[in-house]
């Protein structure tokens, strides 16, 4: 038998004239000539090397053993391809799918709780959630890893659409006995004068703190310390080793709980968005689609609030 040549066609065929028990009822079915049914099971029986239907005894056609096989054969396929058509319907509306999420680091602190609601309200949608810093979302949605991407700033490259999806404060942390916990506002001097730690190049925090101290110093030099996470980073500033300019949304619990004070100063806290970031030059999937629209409904309601 030479299952590669069989077509889709003849099994059709062969189903059709195993159910009407007749050649001539086989082509009505299927709006063939008579002819074309005959050429088509000869097709297949050259094909499977053996006769798929004889005539009974009162003249009517049906399947050998080996036509039986086929029919089998038959049925499942048929049951697939109705089933892959379901499926593809689903996927074309939406209603299933797989979405790629990729968050900066920073979003950590709400991604998962946005990751479950999404998946409340979209159950039959599997949403992946992906948490890197800046760089490596940015590296992963151009090189197509990403149907969407949160972050803060929108990047030039890769082109991008960026929907705001809410605020995004960012300030400047001290502990509780720092000794400008009190100063309303912090004058730009005293705070330069400050050790920062600092998130590594690559950070979308770190771009922002550099900005803000160049700014505020007008050139003038500062001092920074690196780490490597926004937990080390809160844990060293509640040990008193500095301050830190981070986002709001990292610190909310121990801002209420009073590990960590916000300190007072000119420009503070500096106002940014979250972004909802996907390819210009892609076409999002139907699934994708509806995860953004279902985000963007939410309003920025599942951002951390004080």
């Amino acid at each position: 038998m030479k299952p590669e040549g069989i077509s889709l066609r003849q099994l059709r065929c062969l189903r059709a004239v195993a159910d009407s028990g007749s050649l001539t009822a086989a082509a009505g079915l299927l709006g063939l000539t008579t002819p074309a049914i005959h050429s088509q099971l000869r097709g297949l029986e050259d094909l499977a090397g053996c006769a798929l239907m004889v005539r009974a005894e009162h003249g009517a056609f049906r399947p050998t053993p080996e036509g039986q096989a086929l029919l089998l054969a038959e049925s499942q396929i048929a049951t697939a391809l109705s089933r892959a058509g379901r499926e593809i319907g689903a996927l074309r509306q939406g209603r299933v799918g797989n979405v790629v999420l990729g968050v900066v680091s920073t979003g950590k602190y709400f991604a998962p709780g946005l990751v479950a609601r999404l998946l409340r309200l979209l159950p039959e949608i599997e949403v992946t959630l992906r948490i890197g810093n800046r760089d490596a979302v940015l590296a992963a949605l151009a090189g197509d890893d990403l149907d969407l991407a949160v972050m803060g700033r929108p990047p030039r490259e890769p082109a991008v659409i960026a929907d705001p999806v809410g605020p995004h404060p960012h300030i400047i942390i001290a502990a509780p006995d720092h000794p400008l916990a009190d100063a309303d506002p912090v004058m730009p001097g005293d705070l330069l004068a400050q050790t920062f730690l600092s998130r590594e190049e690559g950070s979308g925090t770190r771009i922002l703190m550099t900005r803000f101290l160049d700014r505020i110093g007008e050139g003038a030099t500062w001092r920074a310390v690196e780490m490597g996470t926004n937990e080390t980073i809160k844990q060293a500033v509640i040990a008193g080793l500095g301050v830190a300019l981070i986002s709001q949304h990292t610190v909310t619990e121990e801002l209420r709980s009073g590990r960590l004070i916000a300190l007072r100063g000119i420009g503070l806290p500096i106002q940014r968005s979250w972004y909802l970031l996907r390819r210009a030059d892609r076409q999002m999937s139907a699934a994708a689609a509806r995860i953004r629209d279902e985000t963007l409904a939410m309003r920025g309601s599942f951002l951390p609030q004080l």
